[in-house]
């Protein structure tokens, strides 16, 4: 059974639902039960060698539990001696069997069930009379890791979330990130550390603080074991919605991870890992969303622990709390002495340069740039993500650069490389193909500036895209066509982000025009400043302030100051200016003859409907 195939499967159940359930809880039965039938199905294999070794051990009068788990074969076992098939068979039963069954788990599995509410729902369904039903449909299904792969059981989960979050008016975003940004920001995580992860029996470490149903730490266990097979990712996460978590954790205890590594809570208020540093570490934060419910403990650590804690060098503005989930990334760095990390976040445009200087944002940006911790920045293309069609970036840092980075930062616009989807899913109209994820990847793997260019035909059709890197030639131009370069990839010395806001100041003068001098204190006999006419400017960090002023100010204004002690110092990445290219209008004969030929057609038509 494919995919579409099981999916649409699993949700005829939402048949059996209709009208004892509102549309919008669906998702409280069918994603439980689909949880439940893939665990059913994985312990089925070894589940009367499991009862038998109980049997023996609790006669015994020993421990049952870690002979258990050699013979399941898996982190995770049931004691009952009734599995999904058995169920089936007892209609009048159901609930109490149900009951029973679930209560046979070991603890991390009724942990998964108890995150899912999911004995109200027995109770709600068996008054409704459909527990039997619903039971017996995905009894009769087949979710066996054999049949069904994780990767397509992860797929089958975040596609059942996109339509239950369809149906009750919730951000499917909110849950998972799509597939093919995922896979991206892995190959980024993972490109320049090829020669370290094909090393047999190597072990590394990954996170991810929302980890949602575990999507990114999935797929970068399959980058890592498509590579080498003898490598062992451990994954690590917190997630704070309780469905999403559960299905997380189900899915770790399914692929033989330890499920204590998936910490449930708020990541910003209760660090579920606050000791703990990581090799690698992916993150997709919710885009925007204030961070007021847990301003009280994120503000206590900022001011309490300072650069001891997470949030040490600012805060951002409450209406956003991406910077807070960076900031929390780079307090998971392992030491530069201890190998060092490096990870992958997806931000909006808005902690590129919201904020001015020594504001939480851009003090938040300075420390990025003054520890020389950004690799690189990769715009995204617009409609990628479920709830929102926004500008979206991935930023990579990392705190054990390569030589040839050191203290440069790359910028790549990405957001030319998307194909248009056979059918959108929300907000989501576009996807990025293998081939544009790879050239990207080529792209930072290669630290190399570049550019794109587009071959035009003679009607202004585009026919032709080629990546040209520094030495190429670009391709030739088609008869009466032409080619048009864009910037791709630029590389930028890090305090070309940076700037000083200097204040200038000029003297205040009286009614006869004379300058206006203090009298007291350290202002006496010095000219005072005259607050209407203050100004500021921006002068970037590699250019003498000195030299600036004399420069762009004092030509203009000859009895003008700068007040030293009001100078701040800022940092933005003004993205989209760096890649802007300015196309000249069209020469004024050509516009000319445009609103000629129009204007003889507009008369002739007025002359046709007056005869």
């Amino acid at each position: 059974m494919n995919q579409q195939a099981l999916s649409a499967f699993i949700w005829s159940v939402a048949d059996l639902l209709r009208g004892d359930y509102k549309q919008a809880d669906y998702g409280k039965v069918i994603l439980p039960f689909t949880v439940l039938r893939r665990i059913d199905c994985v312990l089925e294999p070894t589940k009367q060698a499991v009862l038998a070794e109980f049997e023996a051990k609790t006669a015994a009068d020993v421990s049952p539990q870690p002979f258990l788990l050699r013979k399941a074969g898996q982190t995770f076992y049931n004691t009952s001696k009734l599995d999904m098939r058995l169920l089936i068979g007892d209609q009048d039963n159901i609930a109490a069997n149900l009951y029973a069954y679930i209560q046979g788990f070991s603890e991390d599995v009724r942990d998964i069930f108890e995150r899912f509410e999911f004995a109200t729902q027995i109770d709600r369904l068996a008054k409704a009379k459909l527990l039997y039903q619903v039971t017996e449909k995905f009894a009769r299904v087949d979710l066996h890791p054999d049949k069904v792969s994780n990767m397509q059981m992860g797929q089958i989960f975040e596609e059942l979330i996109r339509r239950f979050s369809e149906l009750s008016n919730e951000t499917a975003g909110e849950h998972f990130t799509p597939r093919e940004v995922i896979r991206l920001m892995v190959n980024l995580l993972f490109v320049e550390d090829d020669d370290i992860l094909s090393k047999p029996g190597v072990v590394r470490t990954i996170y991810d603080p929302t980890a949602g149903t575990g999507g990114m730490l999935s797929i970068a266990e399959e980058y890592l074991s498509e590579h080498n097979d003898q490598a062992r990712l451990v994954m690590n996460g917190q997630e704070l919605n309780p469905e999403s978590y559960a299905i997380c954790k189900a899915d770790m205890l399914i692929k033989g991870q330890d499920v204590s590594n998936i910490s449930f809570g708020n990541t910003l208020s209760e660090d579920g890992h606050s000791d703990a540093k990581f090799d690698y570490m992916l993150s997709n934060p919710p885009f925007g969303v204030e961070w007021k419910k847990v301003e009280k403990d994120v503000r206590a650590e900022h001011e309490q622990k300072g650069f001891n804690g997470r949030f040490g060098p600012g805060l951002p503005r409450v209406s956003d709390g991406s910077l807070l989930f960076l900031m929390h990334l780079i307090s998971k760095m392992r030491p530069a002495v201890d190998g060092g990390s490096r990870f992958a976040i997806v931000l909006n445009g808005s902690p590129l340069f919201t904020g001015g200087p020594g504001s939480g944002e851009s003090e938040i940006r300075r420390y990025v740039f003054e520890n020389d911790l950004l690799e690189a920045i990769i715009a995204l293309p617009t409609d990628m993500f479920y709830n929102t069609g926004i500008s979206t970036y991935v930023w990579i840092l990392s705190n054990r650069k390569p030589a040839h980075r050191k203290g440069k930062t790359q910028l790549i616009d990405g957001s030319s490389f998307w194909q248009k989807m056979r059918k959108s899913l929300g907000c989501k109209r576009k996807e990025i193909s293998e081939e544009d994820i790879t050239t990207i990847t080529r792209l930072f793997g290669s630290f190399a500036e570049a550019r794109m260019a587009t071959v035009l035909d003679a009607n202004g059709k585009e026919v032709e895209r080629e990546v040209v890197r520094e030495g190429d030639v670009p391709p030739n131009a088609p008869e009466d066509g032409k080619v048009r370069l864009a910037p791709l990839s630029r590389i930028f010395p890090n305090e070309s982000f940076g700037y000083r806001t200097i204040t200038v100041e000029r003297p205040l003068r009286d009614v006869q025009g004379n300058v206006v001098s203090g009298t007291r204190g350290k202002a006496k006999g010095q000219a005072q400043a005259d607050s209407a006419l203050r100004d500021t400017e921006n002068v970037p960090l590699s250019e003498s302030v000195e030299d600036y002023f004399e420069r762009e100010v004092l030509p203009h204004a000859k009895d003008a100051w700068i007040d030293h002690d009001k100078s701040k110092v800022g940092y933005e990445v003004p993205f989209n200016r760096h890649f802007y290219v300015f196309e000249p209008p069209r020469p004024l004969e050509e516009i000319d003859t445009d609103l000629k030929q129009v204007t003889g057609r507009i008369l002739k038509m007025i002359g046709e409907l007056s005869a």
